[in-house]
């Protein structure tokens, strides 16, 4: 009776009649863990995470890890990361679920460097192992933050403990060796690679579209057509980029127009932003402005940016102007766009433009906006640092690293600028990291 009660709970649950379950549910004399956590899991769903973690409360016996995944699931899907931070360090027994479902929620919150960490200490503590979907996870997060050494320890431990290459970690391996700049790494992975979906064609498409690589990226488009993969509207921003970064204008319009007319993808704002990032750099800023005025959806920061940079490479202070006022209604905080506006009306000696811009500025109370950060990977952990940041903990070893590089950096460039006045001059003096001294035929001593 007991498991025909629970999965008529269930059976409501999934219809979303959540009223219901429970009165099912308060109908049964006698509850097994099943039962509760099916009910609780129906809370969830239901998005009532509260009620379902007060359910939770009234358990007789909460040694259940289902259970516990169950709530912590919940709160996950809201966002509710100190919650999830609680149960999970309450949880009597983690599985592979409770360390995913954390690390998961860490992900979606951009927290990358918790998702690392967290699964060293799982790793650590070897009671758990990970699956594909903790690998995946691990590996996304490396790729966002740029660790290439900590994503090519994982990608070693998946291959030592059997992983099978498969679409799910091939593309997320792809993509973060892409996005770590080891594009070779990338193809490799790719071509290893029996079967492909469209994540791994479009993770490699744009791998060397953003490394440059255009003309690469177009003929992995091709090969991906001739293949029988059709392509979406990530594909197409890909391509755009491609276009974008080599200056081929023509041909990201005949794609632009192939993606509508072949395929039937209606633009969204992110391949608009593209066509007009393209059209501004090769200086077609009419054209541009003539797009986003045709936009079938409303331009955002990006578009009008991307315009800006192209009036301020090609002096166009009219059509900066429209950009800058639809800026000043989008991003009102952000100073950049003023700033470049200023430059270019500094640039030809219209002083009161400047005067009148940096007056308003003050008057909207527009100040500097925070300087952007770095990162850096040291000893298997992700330091966040911005410019003169001298109170971060390790400052002083990051400090020492850019020292050293800056060292050896000064020895090459004296290495060469000595050879390049040694050619056909006669030279006495000496070469080191810090100075060189050339005495040339005049006796000038250089």
């Amino acid at each position: 009776m007991c498991l025909f009660k629970t999965t008529l709970v269930e059976f409501y649950s999934n219809l979303g009649q959540v009223c219901d379950s429970r009165k099912v549910f308060d109908e049964m004399s006698e509850r097994d863990v099943y039962a509760w956590t099916t009910m609780i899991s129906a809370h969830v769903r239901n998005n009532d995470v509260e009620f379902a973690e007060k359910l939770f409360d009234e358990m007789p016996e909460r040694k259940n890890t289902a259970t516990w995944n169950a709530v912590i699931d919940g709160y996950a899907k809201l966002g509710d990361i100190e919650h999830v931070e609680v149960l999970f360090s309450k949880i009597p027994s983690k599985d592979i679920i409770s360390w995913t479902t954390l690390m998961s929620c860490y992900s979606k919150n951009k927290r990358y460097g918790e998702v690392v960490k967290l699964f060293h200490e799982m790793v650590n503590e070897g009671m758990v192992f990970p699956d594909e979907v903790t690998i995946t996870t691990v590996i996304s997060a490396c790729a966002h933050l740029g660790a290439l050494g900590l994503g090519k320890e994982v990608h070693f431990y998946l291959m030592v403990n059997g992983f099978g290459l498969d679409v799910y970690i091939g593309s997320s391996l792809i993509d973060m060796y892409a996005k770590c700049g080891c594009v070779e790494r990338s193809l490799l992975v790719f071509y290893k690679l029996r079967e492909k979906n469209l994540f791994c064609w479009n993770s490699m498409i744009d791998g060397l579209a953003t490394h440059g690589y255009a003309k690469e990226a177009l003929r992995m488009f091709e090969k991906m057509v001739m293949e029988g993969m059709r392509p979406n509207g990530v594909t197409f921003v890909s391509i755009l980029t491609a276009c974008t970064h080599a200056g081929l204008i023509e041909e990201g319009r005949c794609f632009f127009a192939s993606m509508i007319e072949d395929y039937c993808i209606s633009p969204q704002v992110e391949h608009y932003g593209c066509m007009v990032d393209l059209l501004s750099k090769g200086g077609l800023l009419e054209d541009a402005l003539e797009m986003i005025r045709g936009m079938g959806c409303e331009p955002n920061g990006f578009i009008w940016g991307a315009l800006l940079n192209g009036c301020k490479v090609y002096r166009d202070l009219e059509i900066a102007r429209v950009a800058v006022r639809n800026l000043m209604v989008l991003e009102p905080n952000n100073s950049g766009h003023y700033s470049l506006l200023v430059n270019m009306y500094a640039e030809v000696n219209r002083w009161s433009e400047v005067a009148k811009i940096r007056t308003e500025m003050k008057h909207l109370g527009v100040e500097k906006r925070c300087p952007g950060s770095s990162w850096i990977e040291l000893n298997k952990e992700i330091h966040v640092f911005a410019a003169s940041d001298k109170f971060h903990s390790s400052y002083g070893q990051v400090h020492l690293l850019l020292v050293e590089l800056d060292e050896q950096l000064r020895l090459v460039e004296y290495k060469w600028w000595f050879n390049k006045w040694c050619n056909g001059i006669e030279c006495y003096g000496w070469v080191s990291s810090r100075q060189a001294t050339i005495e040339d035929g005049r006796g000038y001593r250089h």
